[in-house]
């Protein structure tokens, strides 16, 4: 449904500590094996350290990681050395100017940085999913701070992402809740949201 609407890359959501469009390892691989070659498969991981993310990523088979969270326990050199010609891209959550460092910090290690609206420091981390916006100023900041492509997700909607594409300028969008009804995709919601998103960029 999504690639059919239009999308270019499909994000393929693991274990997460909260919000939605959780599925197993097992189903993350089926889709990534028969996923076309020109659409991107993003294998978004809660794991913080570096030998279960390649583990996790060695079964699942997607050509790109998406780090929801921090490394605890090795680096983006040893998780890009370790799986050559799989992108990694870190997400950064957007809760103050504090995230421009960030994402300034992250951005030469990866090959590209996703600033979402979750918040690491809850008692139960919000990692995606959230249907927040943040505050796009910051993401401007970090758009002209990193030299890297960068995606922009949270609270991302069919009525606002026109806005968003006008003050941010990313390379990319990642949507969620936006186009979902009742936890699940919604093929109207895909299409207004291809079409604002068309009408921006024409």
């Amino acid at each position: 449904m999504a690639i059919d609407c239009g999308a270019s890359a499909l994000g393929l959501v693991s274990r997460m500590p909260s919000g939605p469009g959780v599925i197993s390892d097992e189903r993350i691989a089926e889709i990534a094996a028969t996923v076309p070659p020109a659409i991107g498969t993003f294998l978004l991981t809660s794991r913080q350290r570096v030998s279960d993310i390649i583990e996790q990523q060695r079964f699942c088979r997607t050509n790109t990681i998406q780090l929801c969270d921090h490394l605890t326990v090795g680096t983006h050199r040893d998780l890009k050395g370790a799986l050559p010609g799989i992108s990694v891209v870190q997400v950064i959550h957007v809760t103050g100017p504090e995230s421009v460092d960030e994402a300034g910090q992250a951005a030469p290690h990866v090959d590209a940085i996703l600033l979402d609206s979750g918040n690491q420091k809850l008692g139960v981390k919000e990692l995606g999913g959230t249907g927040r916006t943040h505050d796009w100023a910051l993401s401007r900041a970090i758009r002209e701070r990193i030299a890297i492509p960068l995606f922009l997700a949270g609270g991302l909607t069919p009525e606002n992402v026109g806005q968003a594409i006008k003050e941010v300028g990313p390379f990319a969008l990642d949507v969620c809740s936006g186009v979902r009804t009742d936890g699940k995709l919604d093929a109207a919601k895909l299409r207004r949201f291809f079409s604002a998103v068309h009408s921006v960029c024409a």
